[in-house]
């Protein structure tokens, strides 16, 4: 089938959730469906067994379709890849992003698959792995019915890849929240510096601030005061006090829209297992 004259299926996948926007491709799209699916729990399993189910469940009514798919950053780890001059070939950057990998997660990376950004050995990347389990069964799913994957994405690269142009200045720090989760990046003069990728155990707020204040130390230096490019669509009331240092600069702020497919409702997912990694 002609990609020009594929369905489109765009999928936000995440512990509890399955949010979807389907296109009806041609000279002109048309958006023909539009839900969010809350999903239970599966005994002895992760999360996101429960989460394919339901995928399966709406892929039966899209067999063919082309598939852009979300992953929640609670099933993804980042680690970054600093520069290295020495470090150019396919193979090089493999192998530096696998022994980045396993200096922050040890041997938890054997039962991974990654991908890794753009390498550059002057400004280095960032690499994302995620469970093979949960790739391979994705995979079959897509061949069960017929459709392509187009697009496979952790949620905060997705955010960072939409939104890069408006991330200005020196150093940027950029949080990416969903339920139960914060991701907050580091990324100086175009550098990724560290990625932080935790659950949330207080309130949103506060747990912000935390991961806000640990960085800036941890980079070097805070200023007076600091700001956060935030994008936490399912949290659209979120504020920081005004004596706390930050200050939020929401995304987008810009002409770009928001993806449609990306979650806006809350959903509660107390007794999900979110991460098993």
């Amino acid at each position: 089938m002609s990609r020009l004259w594929r369905d489109q299926l765009h999928v936000f996948l995440a512990p509890g959730r399955v949010d979807w926007v389907r296109w009806r491709r041609g000279l002109k799209p048309i958006q023909t469906g539009k839900a969010t699916a809350v999903c239970g729990t599966v005994e002895d399993g992760p999360a996101w067994v429960a989460v394919l189910q339901q995928l399966d469940k709406i892929l039966s009514d899209a067999a063919g379709a082309e598939l852009s798919l979300i992953l929640s950053n609670h099933w993804v780890r980042y680690a970054v890849m600093p520069p290295q001059n020495e470090i150019t070939t396919p193979e090089e950057v493999k192998s530096y992003a696998d022994f980045r990998l396993r200096e922050i997660y040890a041997d938890r990376v054997d039962s991974w698959t990654f991908s890794i950004s753009d390498w550059n050995p002057l400004t280095g990347a960032m690499c994302a792995a995620i469970p093979r389990d949960l790739l391979t069964q994705l995979e079959q799913l897509a061949a069960n019915h017929r459709c392509k994957i187009s697009v496979l994405e952790p949620y905060l690269t997705s955010v960072y890849d939409r939104w890069q142009a408006q991330l200005q200045g020196d150093k940027v720090y950029m949080a990416v929240i969903e339920t139960g989760r914060i991701c907050l990046a580091v990324i100086q003069r175009g550098i990724w510096q560290s990625v932080r990728n935790q659950r949330i155990s207080h309130s949103v707020a506060e747990d912000l601030l935390t991961a806000l204040d640990q960085e800036a130390i941890w980079s070097g230096a805070k200023e007076a005061t600091g700001f956060v490019h935030l994008f936490a669509p399912e949290h659209p009331e979120l504020i920081l006090s005004q004596d706390s240092g930050w200050n939020i600069i929401p995304l987008p702020s810009g002409k770009l829209p928001v993806l449609a497919h990306y979650p806006s409702v809350p959903i509660n997912c107390s007794g999900i297992d979110q991460c098993r990694a």
